[in-house]
């Protein structure tokens, strides 16, 4: 079943993501790639899972949530991650909605702006505003932080954030939540967007802004103070069965939404 996709892999996929190689793992039974916003959370579901499923393999990987879908659909993964919705090009694949996560505009620590507005984020992304004094900050160059074409918190931000205004070509590209958070935490006039449920995961603290005076929280997203939030999907080519609907299953379970609700993601 896997043996077409795998041929196709290397030749259609190369600068893609990398997915061992671009192949599936011999002895993996279930492949699950895509979002790096999606993917800590799902490394944890699946330690849960294998612990009370000894004979269940599961390899989560990287590269991306449009990267998942396109492994999707060569067959080359069993599950997808998102972190975006479907477009319509896409709606033909099976989906589900695991849960929802915050999306967190960050800043250093050492940073005193802490209150801003929408529109001066956009400004900011846009380069129509370049300098923190202009936010109420120092005088200093806003340096900007985004992520990569085709991720899925670069797309949620661009809806819910630029309103159809594109992001600054000078912005500093990088291709993980984790990169991001780190380059904010070392340099005190950057600025970035993460995943909210990532904002106190690291060695170095971050310091997420408040919209309007509303807080970037869990609880804020629940009651629809805070509106920047995205969903987490599970993308499979078609309906899944067996081992594959079986972990599914496990994800959607009261187990598995309890473990995504206590990691602070919105099941």
């Amino acid at each position: 079943m896997r043996f077409k996709a795998l041929f196709f892999c290397a030749a259609l996929l190369p600068s893609i993501f990398t997915l061992s190689a671009c192949g599936r793992s011999r002895d993996a039974s279930i492949i699950v790639a895509g979002s790096t916003s999606v993917q800590p959370y799902v490394e944890i579901l699946v330690e849960d899972y294998e612990s009370a499923n000894h004979d269940s393999r599961l390899d989560v990987q990287g590269g991306g949530s449009s990267a998942g879908i396109t492994a999707v659909e060569s067959e080359t993964a069993d599950i997808g991650m998102s972190s975006r919705a479907l477009k319509d090009s896409e709606n033909h694949l099976w989906s589900v909605e695991i849960a929802r996560d915050g999306l967190a505009v960050i800043v250093n620590p050492d940073n005193p702006v802490s209150d801003v507005s929408i529109g001066q984020i956009r400004g900011a992304y846009a380069a129509d505003v370049i300098n923190w004094k202009e936010l109420g900050g120092p005088d200093a160059k806003i340096h900007v932080i985004t992520r990569e074409e085709g991720s899925g918190t670069r797309s949620a931000f661009e809806e819910l954030v630029m309103e159809g205004r594109r992001i600054t070509p000078k912005a500093i590209v990088q291709d993980s939540n984790g990169a991001v958070r780190q380059l904010v935490a070392d340099d005190p006039n950057s600025i970035g967007f993460i995943s909210l449920g990532l904002v106190e995961i690291g060695d170095k603290p971050v310091k997420s802004l408040k919209f309007d005076g509303v807080e970037a929280k869990r609880d804020n997203v629940i009651n629809g103070s805070y509106n920047l939030f995205r969903p987490f999907l599970f993308i499979t080519k078609e309906q899944p069965a067996g081992h594959v609907m079986d972990f599914i299953e496990y994800v959607l379970s009261p187990d598995g939404k309890r473990l995504l609700a206590y990691e602070g993601l919105i099941p």
